[in-house]
């Protein structure tokens, strides 16, 4: 599918009170009924668009990018300093305690595999079957005790209570919870949760990863041991994360990849081995040339969702959520899913599916007629949005759509999630064109090519 984009465009984004400037908000695209519209991206939840403000700091240091840690020429020296000082920043936007250690990964299913891999000897992780994949699945060497999914907050508290007073209570111990659910949006109980945890001598990883680009997340405030988040849900594309939290555990196992920068000495042996003194600070577990770029942006992005200021920021997005709820509320064939009920609070990540509809060919609907981008498929959520349709949760499902034809009933669902960059006129359209697709139905007609529904030609 071809596009035409063109520069930019800041001045769209500043007749939109409160919305943050991003890129491609002039991107258009062809429409399969003639012509082109400008894209809608509504599809936040799985990656936000880079803000301009990112993109342009960036673009100011890529001609000064060096090596970092290790050289001596002076644009090494200022790429180690920009690396360092976008640590503190992301330690700022986090609230660290003084003795955190803030790790950069690749994303957030990366930070979650580096805390699994350094769990001390014997411990057991404590994990909701409500958790996006990335924090289900991780915890593959120790003894796990997956939690059902609760019908409330209070009954998200009592499950854990319960659990965890069952548990060896001098063995270490593990609960890994989301802020804010990948598939419903709403918030779960951070602070409650981590109370119930540190009660029980159990530690308390929180998967920021939906939360932290809506919501402000301060790592004392809540009271967690560990956040992990990702820079491409957080306005900051390039293929980075953050593990931040406590340093002892990380500092007392070996090295999450052994390699340059991980180690402080290597000699060899008189018996032809070789001895390793591996660092005890970040560097540990950051072994290799580190994506600098993409550490950048992060930091950028901190400072900027923190310079527009959340409350701002929030305010906006509930309006936005507000239009949209009640513009699907007003379509009765479609069903939003949720676990705490209409009135939980959430963020801009709504699931949803139409009845006599594959959720494949309405999403491809969406897009080829109406150039609006959301997400079909059961969202690397497997358990949970099985048992949000009312199926087996053991079932087998894939990521992507299934093998159904266009109008067949397919157990997957519709997302749409946006943010601190989505117009009123993306929300809007997209509100206006369920209603059409649910009245007057497809204007093109739609097959299935490898598992997704795509316009016939």
């Amino acid at each position: 599918m071809s596009v035409s984009t063109a520069a930019a465009d800041q001045s769209l984004c500043s007749e939109i009170p409160g919305a943050l400037p991003v890129l491609g908000r002039d991107v258009t695209v062809p429409l399969v009924t003639g012509g082109e519209v400008t894209y809608a991206a509504l599809d936040y939840a799985a990656s936000a668009p880079a803000l301009q403000r990112v993109w342009d700091d960036v673009a100011a240091y890529a001609p000064y990018y060096g090596s970092v840690h290790r050289g001596a020429g002076y644009l090494s020296q200022l790429s180690t300093d920009l690396f360092e000082n976008s640590r503190v920043t992301v330690a700022e936007f986090l609230g660290c305690r003084a003795d955190d250690q803030v790790i950069f990964t690749r994303s957030t299913t990366d930070s979650l595999n580096l805390l699994a891999a350094v769990l001390p000897a014997d411990c057991e992780v404590f994990v909701f079957e409500t958790e996006h994949h990335a924090s289900l699945l991780p915890w593959r060497d120790a003894r796990v005790t997956y939690l059902n999914a609760p019908r409330t907050p209070g009954e998200a508290v009592q499950t854990l209570e319960s659990a965890l007073a069952d548990r060896d209570p001098y063995g270490p111990a593990l609960v890994c919870v989301t802020g804010a659910s990948n598939v419903t949006g709403e918030l779960w109980p951070v602070r409650e949760l981590a109370a119930a945890a540190h009660a029980h001598g159990a530690r308390i990883v929180l998967d920021a990863a939906q939360l932290a680009p809506h919501h402000p997340v301060d790592i004392q405030d809540l009271d967690v041991d560990w956040v992990a988040f990702s820079g491409h849900k957080l306005y900051a594309p390039f293929g980075s994360g953050v593990l931040a939290g406590r340093a002892d555990w990380l500092q007392a196992s070996e090295p999450y990849l052994a390699g340059g920068g991980a180690s402080r000495k290597v000699a060899r042996r008189a018996d032809g081995g070789v001895d390793v003194e591996w660092h005890d600070s970040a560097a540990r577990h950051e072994a290799g040339s580190p994506n600098v770029i993409g550490v950048y942006s992060i930091a950028s992005a901190c400072k900027a969702l923190t310079e527009a200021g959340f409350d701002s920021l929030v305010a906006r997005e509930q309006y936005l959520i507000g239009k949209v709820r009640d513009g699907l509320a007003a379509v009765p064939e479609v069903k939003v899913l949720s676990l705490f009920g209409d009135d939980a609070p959430r963020v801009g990540v709504i699931s949803f599916v139409v009845d006599g509809w594959n959720s494949s060919h309405f999403a491809a609907a969406l897009s080829a007629e109406y150039g609006i981008g959301v997400r079909d498929g059961l969202f690397c959520a497997h358990p949970l949005v099985r048992t949000l349709l009312g199926s087996d949760p053991q079932s087998q499902g894939e990521c992507g759509a299934p093998e159904a034809a266009p109008g067949e009933k397919s157990l997957n669902a519709i997302r749409v999630s946006f943010g601190a960059g989505t117009p009123d006129e993306h929300v809007e359209r997209f509100v206006r064109a369920v209603t059409e697709l649910v009245r007057d139905g497809a204007r093109w007609n739609y097959r299935t090519e490898d598992g997704r529904c795509v316009p016939a030609v």
